[in-house]
Protein backbone atom coordinates (compact mmCIF):
# COMPACT_ATOMS: atom_id res chain seq x y z
CA UNK A 1 0.00 0.00 0.00
CA UNK A 2 2.52 2.42 0.74
CA UNK A 3 4.16 1.54 -2.87
CA UNK A 4 0.51 2.57 -4.48
CA UNK A 5 0.83 5.76 -2.10
CA UNK A 6 4.16 7.23 -3.24
CA UNK A 7 3.44 6.39 -7.06
CA UNK A 8 0.63 8.26 -6.80
CA UNK A 9 1.47 11.45 -8.72
CA UNK A 10 -0.30 13.72 -6.52
CA UNK A 11 1.92 12.60 -3.57
CA UNK A 12 4.98 13.15 -5.47
CA UNK A 13 6.17 15.89 -3.19
CA UNK A 14 6.03 13.26 -0.43
CA UNK A 15 7.54 10.75 -2.20
CA UNK A 16 11.00 12.89 -2.77
CA UNK A 17 10.57 13.77 1.01
CA UNK A 18 10.34 9.60 1.28
CA UNK A 19 12.99 8.83 -0.49
CA UNK A 20 15.66 10.97 0.95
CA UNK A 21 15.75 10.03 4.38
CA UNK A 22 18.61 7.44 5.22
CA UNK A 23 15.94 6.25 8.03
CA UNK A 24 13.43 5.14 5.64
CA UNK A 25 15.92 3.41 3.47
CA UNK A 26 16.93 1.26 6.23
CA UNK A 27 14.15 -0.05 7.02
CA UNK A 28 12.96 -1.41 3.47
CA UNK A 29 16.32 -2.91 3.51
CA UNK A 30 15.84 -4.12 6.54
CA UNK A 31 12.43 -5.38 5.23
CA UNK A 32 13.71 -7.15 2.29
CA UNK A 33 15.59 -9.76 4.52
CA UNK A 34 11.90 -10.41 6.04
CA UNK A 35 11.12 -14.21 5.58
CA UNK A 36 7.76 -13.54 4.00
CA UNK A 37 7.93 -13.84 0.30
CA UNK A 38 4.91 -11.20 -0.06
CA UNK A 39 6.58 -8.76 2.58
CA UNK A 40 9.61 -8.31 0.54
CA UNK A 41 8.29 -8.26 -3.16
CA UNK A 42 6.00 -5.30 -1.48
CA UNK A 43 9.42 -3.76 -0.05
CA UNK A 44 11.03 -4.08 -3.22
CA UNK A 45 8.24 -2.00 -5.09
CA UNK A 46 9.33 0.58 -2.43
CA UNK A 47 13.13 0.31 -2.56
CA UNK A 48 13.57 0.81 -6.22
CA UNK A 49 12.11 4.40 -5.73
CA UNK A 50 15.71 5.11 -3.44
CA UNK A 51 17.63 3.27 -6.40
CA UNK A 52 15.54 5.61 -9.42
CA UNK A 53 15.88 8.87 -6.98
CA UNK A 54 17.94 10.66 -9.40
CA UNK A 55 19.02 13.44 -6.79
CA UNK A 56 20.04 11.08 -4.07
CA UNK A 57 21.31 12.61 -0.83
CA UNK A 58 25.01 12.13 -0.39
CA UNK A 59 23.79 9.99 3.23
CA UNK A 60 21.19 7.99 1.17
CA UNK A 61 24.35 7.37 -1.50
CA UNK A 62 26.50 6.38 1.16
CA UNK A 63 24.57 3.57 2.74
CA UNK A 64 23.74 2.41 -1.01
CA UNK A 65 27.38 2.38 -1.80
CA UNK A 66 28.34 0.62 1.59
CA UNK A 67 26.13 -2.21 1.31
CA UNK A 68 26.22 -2.19 -2.77
CA UNK A 69 27.83 -5.74 -2.39
CA UNK A 70 25.06 -7.26 -0.49
CA UNK A 71 22.12 -5.86 -2.59
CA UNK A 72 23.73 -7.17 -5.42
CA UNK A 73 23.88 -10.80 -4.32
CA UNK A 74 20.48 -10.58 -3.24
CA UNK A 75 18.64 -8.82 -6.19
CA UNK A 76 20.95 -11.70 -7.95
CA UNK A 77 18.85 -14.61 -6.28
CA UNK A 78 15.76 -12.28 -5.64
CA UNK A 79 12.55 -13.77 -7.38
CA UNK A 80 9.19 -13.88 -7.55
CA UNK A 81 6.55 -17.25 -7.44
CA UNK A 82 5.56 -16.60 -10.54
CA UNK A 83 7.00 -15.28 -14.09
CA UNK A 84 6.77 -11.16 -13.87
CA UNK A 85 8.41 -9.43 -16.44
CA UNK A 86 7.97 -6.02 -15.10
CA UNK A 87 9.41 -7.11 -12.14
CA UNK A 88 12.14 -8.65 -13.80
CA UNK A 89 12.69 -5.51 -15.81
CA UNK A 90 12.38 -3.03 -12.32
CA UNK A 91 14.78 -5.83 -10.75
CA UNK A 92 17.17 -5.18 -13.45
CA UNK A 93 17.32 -1.66 -13.17
CA UNK A 94 17.59 -1.37 -9.99
CA UNK A 95 20.68 -3.70 -10.06
CA UNK A 96 22.14 -1.35 -13.15
CA UNK A 97 21.29 2.13 -10.65
CA UNK A 98 23.06 0.25 -7.38
CA UNK A 99 26.26 -1.02 -9.95
CA UNK A 100 26.89 2.52 -11.45
CA UNK A 101 27.07 4.19 -7.61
Amino acid sequence: MLGDMLLDRSNSAVMMRYVSSKDNLMILMNLLRDSSKNIQIESFHVFKLFAANKNKPAEVVNILVTNRSKLLRFFAGFKTDKEDEQFEADKEQVIKEISAL
